[in-house]
């Protein structure tokens, strides 16, 4: 009695990891688009059965929030490429307007998350862009430029609740996304800026 061929089980591997990586993008795509996308749709997109994706995700909240994790670590990953030097109000600016873009592509994606998912752990799947502005809001304290009266993590939540409610303000039709990143940059600057201090324009 002979036993499996070893060769085949790398090759089952490889296969599943192409098809999880293809139900990601899928997804991320999908969800991006529309934040009520069913698995089926996912499914079709992907080019597996059903049966394949429920294999590797077992229910669309666990699709869902694979599908956030990855648009994050993609997008944490293209943050790099921003320029953090020099000046820290201006970094923070190149900062916002780059992760606005990032935010704006995959705000469905944050509707559909926030629909199955518990804020805390949304909270959690960000802890790797979050590092790098406190990185950038304690630099900016320590220079004199942003408050020091409150704490960092206060300032760097207040930065990411401006963003989130421009995407909301967006998806309710009440702000033109084109006018995001400004709007954005002018409301956190004025909020880190010392009190009696002159908020840059």
């Amino acid at each position: 009695m002979t036993g499996p061929t070893p060769a085949r089980s790398p090759v089952r591997r490889a296969d599943a990891q192409r098809n999880i990586a293809a139900i990601l993008e899928a997804a991320v795509n999908a969800l991006s688009r529309n934040p009520d996308a069913s698995v089926s749709e996912i499914a079709k997109a992907a080019g597996v059965g059903r049966v394949t994706l429920y294999g590797h995700f077992p229910n669309r909240d666990d699709l869902v929030e694979a599908a956030l994790a990855s648009a994050i670590e993609q997008g944490h990953a293209a943050l790099d490429a921003v320029d953090l030097t020099g000046d820290t109000r201006q970094a923070l600016g190149r900062l916002v307007h780059s992760s606005w873009q990032l935010v704006n592509q995959s705000r469905s994606l944050l509707l559909a998350a926030q629909g199955v998912l518990p804020p805390g752990r949304i909270r959690d799947l960000h802890a790797g862009p979050v590092a790098r502005v406190e990185g950038l809001v304690k630099r900016g304290q320590e220079e004199g430029v942003f408050r020091r009266d409150l704490s960092t993590s206060w300032l760097v939540g207040v930065m990411h609740s401006v963003m989130h409610n421009a995407a909301d303000e967006i998806n309710a039709g009440r702000l033109d996304a084109d006018q995001a990143a400004s709007f954005i940059t002018a409301t956190v600057l004025a909020a880190f800026t010392p009190p009696g201090g002159r908020v840059p324009s």
